[in-house]
């Protein structure tokens, strides 16, 4: 063999080592991605099926039927019901000034320390009558309604429901179906059930996402 071939042929036997390790390791990176490839999809799969699962959860029409008395409803859902507040609260602003709405909350902040007392009673009654439109004011109707006891109770929720249903308290409580809850309620404590069944199908037809105070679905407290 001649000095040229011994060379070619020594320096195939160097070279030869280096492409099959080449491809071996191009093998093994095609066979990484195949390997990853195939768990991206498992897991697009399985983020696909959990956002289905949550935006059924959320759904006005499954959520009431899901709700319970003690469960809280989901945080989505009371976003959105806080998000509406804060938009009726701006309306204030097209009528009231900023001394006006902070007057009023003044108010409000006296009767919240205790709200059964003469105190908060009298700050209530004088936030309703300088103040006929505020969101705050449809609260404080509300409140003047829970803390009074026989006719007065019926006529200031009757007057939350129908002057102020569109108020909202600040953690997402729509005075227009928590009012007719409490009404129903207190048609129900005197025997008069078919005013309090007609309240709780109101509810469930047009507050289907309403809460309480707890944050609780309104749907799930229904009498069944």
């Amino acid at each position: 063999m001649s000095k040229t071939k011994t060379i070619v042929v020594f320096t195939l036997l160097l070279t030869i080592p280096g492409l099959v390790a080449a491809q071996d390791s191009t093998s093994q990176q095609e066979k990484t991605i195949a390997e990853l490839q195939a768990k991206i999809e498992k897991l697009e799969v399985r983020v696909a099926e959990l956002e289905k699962k949550v935006a059924d959860d959320n759904s006005p029409s499954t959520q009431p039927a899901q709700a319970s008395a003690n469960a809280r409803a989901p945080q989505s859902q009371i976003e959105q019901l806080k998000a509406r507040a804060r938009a009726r609260m701006r309306k204030d602003r097209e009528k009231y000034s900023q001394e006006q709405i902070a007057e009023a909350e003044r108010l409000y902040q006296v009767a919240n320390k205790n709200w059964r007392s003469p105190e908060a009673k009298q700050a209530l009654q004088q936030l309703v009558e300088e103040f006929p439109d505020l969101d705050r004011t449809g609260c404080a109707v509300l409140y003047l309604g829970q803390t009074s006891e026989g006719d007065e109770r019926e006529t200031l929720l009757k007057q939350a429901i129908e002057k102020y249903g569109d108020c909202f308290y600040g953690n997402g409580v729509q005075v227009g179906a928590y009012g007719r809850y409490l009404l129903a309620l207190y048609y129900s404590e005197k025997g008069d059930s078919e005013k309090a069944k007609a309240l709780f199908e109101e509810i469930r037809k047009n507050y289907p996402t309403a809460i309480d105070h707890s944050g609780r679905p309104l749907m799930g407290k229904l009498p069944q």
